[in-house]
């Protein structure tokens, strides 16, 4: 007789309630350009296949428990301390850290649209999210930050889905008037916008968190930091899971982190053609925010110059069936109307504006 067990009335009920991260979709089989998960349209530094295939003799030994050589380099770059420094498996990683330490029953805050894993991790540990809703202009509205009281407040800068980056000014003043924690994401930052990182020699309530898998290419390891005072990285540290990222990825990212003229080269190369896409863009008379990242957040218009839900829905898949993926994010009123557009190479973004010509001729 096959004994049943109940999983889901089982699990925890803030488990039961919890609507798991929905990523960009993954295509199926080959002739995909894929525009829909911020990922870099080039290979990683040379250096890090060097680095890969060295490290593979090591792999019956357990990784460095704290990634130890990553973190110094990384705070040498800084001008910080190694006890400045936590390494994450990705920085989602340290996102949920960061929460399990110091969010508490109240929940955290966070600005509105922005990145949706924030209410995920919250939920994970059963907290609920505050939001502070941006209006279409897009900036930031510290009294309302301010007002929420949150433990911990989450602030992507550069802002996902718009690309908008936010002044230190701006940051500065927020950090001046809360009490709790400022985790500022800057995942895209090195694609234009203004890093918060020389704020943390005078304020001990600010996180800064940054990735690899953008600007340096290396998506597939998973590799993420986290930049604050001592003791706030010593309160991760004790949360943190014992060999938290494996030996080939710290490796990898390390090679990557020191390649710096191979990073400038490759970053510049991304910027150039959104800057070269964003002019094809602004010649339909779009509206596209003024992006930091490898991204463009557009808002099309149809032949008849109407825009909305129904419009962008419709270039959304048109693209897919032209074989061209990018993100529409449909359920918060600022973002309906636009799509999210990853910066490619030069013939990806080609193949993405003949695909949006063949749809105004149709649409």
């Amino acid at each position: 007789m096959k004994k049943t067990f109940d999983a889901n009335a089982r699990a925890l009920p803030h488990v039961q309630d919890l609507h798991a991260y929905v990523p960009g979709e993954q295509p199926q089989g080959e002739g995909w350009i894929k525009l829909n998960t911020n990922e870099n349209p080039y290979p990683p530094s040379p250096r890090v296949a060097e680095a890969v295939s060295a490290e593979v003799a090591q792999l019956p030994r357990y990784p460095e428990p704290v990634s130890e050589q990553l973190r110094t380099v990384i705070a040498e770059r800084f001008g910080l301390t190694a006890q400045n420094v936590i390494i994450g498996n990705g920085s989602d990683n340290i996102l949920d850290l960061i929460t399990r330490c110091y969010v508490c029953a109240k929940g955290a805050g966070h600005t509105v649209p922005s990145y949706s894993l924030y209410p995920v991790v919250a939920g994970m540990s059963g907290k609920g999210m505050i939001d502070v809703p941006f209006s279409r202009s897009m900036e930031l509205d510290v009294e309302a930050m301010v007002a929420i009281n949150a433990p911990v407040f989450f602030l992507t800068s550069p802002n996902a889905p718009t690309g908008v980056a936010f002044s230190l000014t701006a940051i500065e003043a927020v950090l001046q008037r809360i009490d709790g924690i400022l985790v500022v994401d800057e995942a895209y930052v090195d694609f234009g916008g203004e890093t918060a990182v020389a704020l943390l020699q005078d304020y001990e309530n600010l996180v800064v968190v940054r990735t690899f898998s953008k600007s340096y290419a290396l998506a597939g390891m998973r590799v993420g930091f986290g930049l604050a005072s001592a003791a706030i990285i010593g309160m991760l540290d004790r949360v943190r899971d014992a060999y938290n990222v494996d030996r080939i990825a710290q490796v990898a990212a390390q090679a990557a982190f020191e390649d710096i003229e191979y990073f400038e080269s490759q970053r510049q190369k991304v910027i150039t053609t959104r800057a070269s896409t964003l002019t094809q863009l602004d010649r339909l008379g779009w509206f596209t925010y003024a992006s930091a990242a490898n991204f463009l957040f557009t808002e099309p218009q149809n032949g008849a110059g109407e825009s909305g839900a129904a419009v962008a829905a419709s270039l959304f898949e048109h693209l897919k069936q032209a074989h061209v993926l990018v993100r529409y994010f449909p359920a918060h009123p600022l973002t309906c109307s636009f799509i999210r557009v990853s910066i490619g190479t030069d013939a990806e973004m080609e193949a993405f504006l003949i695909a949006v010509t063949s749809w105004l001729n149709h649409a």
